[in-house]
């Protein structure tokens, strides 16, 4: 079967490095998606690569970036693609539907976008028989997360999340460690990024989405994957700090930083409760050493787990930066091999990518279905679904002062 035709929604930092008219500062500054889909296109896993984003004048810039930082570090690793809108367009909201039309039904695409734009973009594409990654959170509602699932069964599309801590080494082997612990207990997640970022995110910032749907999305799908289905979230309530974000130029009332308390209670024992606690900001020091803090402790009736993935036993001082940096090669390993081609192949950040294509081609050919899919654990829309429902009711507690039920009903799951 010929590989796989992607179309990548979205030109910023996730997908190019390329943010604010240059190389991002961040630790993507090549970025994540593009270099990954390149990169399978040369292993021959994708075939024609093309990219849509709203603002078509940003594009000469763009490719000038990639030739620059991913072509020629790498054996002139092949960075064209097609684009839309054309060069010359200064602004189309609307730009990814003429970009999907262009596929054939069975290609597929990745969303890295604004939170507000997944649904439609996503709906879009599933309507056309069209194959989805989005980036977390999937959705910002839980109606449109069960709306976008049931029009995928429709459709016989697979949509995947792209929750790459699933494939973090450290927590995947966490979580199966988690299953010989005996009943969940606690759990306690932080993850923050610097200040910094609020300048990159400013345009959408505590306008249409918040810091806990941008970070805490990691760790609510990584507790929800080790304790489901034998643990279901009963009850969600919010609490944010308020203060440094405003001064930097985000609307007014932005959160800095969003806790999430949520209460579990264990299936045909309901008697047994547990409690998650999920942290995230993007007001942390600008020379943390980091780009992403990130750590979490799981605590069962048998035992209990603490991972720290900021500080993993490898930092490196430089004058340049004027600080110790402690590096994570493990997400994405930018460092070329010894024939001078991209060798990130076994970051986590890359796997998560790869799992997309490879499922999709699986699909194609009659290998899979996406029941078995659903089955193999993966971060796909079924599997998704209570990582929306907190994310959202964490919002809703925010906004109206008070905790918010999670049910789940004959006809899924919703909010009270």
């Amino acid at each position: 079967m010929a590989p796989l035709n992607v179309l990548m929604v979205g030109t910023g930092e996730y997908t190019t490095g390329f943010v604010g008219g240059g190389q991002s500062g961040s630790d993507k500054k090549v970025g994540v998606v593009g270099l990954t889909m390149f990169d399978l296109r040369r292993r021959g896993k994708v075939g024609e690569v093309s990219m849509v984003g709203t603002c078509g004048t940003k594009y000469p810039a763009i490719r000038e970036h990639l030739e620059k930082n991913i072509s020629s570090i790498y054996n002139n690793l092949d960075v064209s693609f097609t684009s839309f809108p054309t060069d010359t367009t200064v602004r189309d909201a609307e730009s990814y539907k003429p970009a999907i039309n262009a596929l054939s039904q069975g290609d597929a695409i990745t969303i890295f976008t604004p939170d507000p734009t997944h649904y439609p973009i996503a709906l879009y594409a599933i309507q056309r028989g069209i194959h989805v990654l989005i980036t977390k959170p999937a959705v910002k509602l839980l109606l449109e997360h069960q709306h976008l699932l049931s029009e995928a069964r429709t459709h016989g599309v697979f949509v995947y999340v792209e929750h790459h801590k699933r494939f973090d080494p450290a927590y995947a082997d966490a979580r199966a460690r988690a299953q010989n612990l005996g009943d969940f207990n606690y759990f306690y997640s932080y993850m923050s990024q610097p200040k910094s970022q609020l300048e990159t995110f400013k345009a959408w910032a505590g306008r249409e989405s918040d810091i806990s749907y941008y970070l805490n999305s990691h760790h609510v799908d990584v507790c929800a994957s080790m304790v489901m289905p034998d643990w279901h979230p009963v009850k969600v309530t919010a609490s944010g700090s308020r203060g440094t974000a405003g001064e930097l130029g985000c609307v007014e009332g932005t959160e800095d930083t969003i806790s999430l308390l949520v209460e579990w209670v264990k299936q045909g024992a309901e008697k047994k409760r547990a409690t998650g606690v999920f942290t995230a900001s993007w007001t942390a020091p600008l020379r943390a050493g980091v780009h992403s803090n990130q750590r979490f402790h799981y605590m069962a009736s048998k035992g209990e787990i603490h991972i720290d993935q900021a500080k993993r036993g490898y930092d490196v001082a430089s004058d340049d930066e004027g600080q110790v940096m402690w590096c994570n090669p493990f997400y994405m390993k930018y460092a070329p091999d010894e024939e001078g081609n991209f060798n990130g192949q076994t970051g986590y950040g890359y796997i998560s990518l790869e799992k997309f294509v490879d499922a999709v081609s699986a699909l194609k050919e009659g290998k899979v279905d996406l029941d078995e899919l659903d089955r193999r654990g993966l971060p796909t829309l079924r599997n998704t679904v209570v990582t929306t429902a907190i994310l959202e009711a964490g919002r809703r507690s925010l906004d109206e002062g008070r905790s918010v039920e999670v049910l789940q009903g004959e006809d899924g799951w919703e909010l009270r």
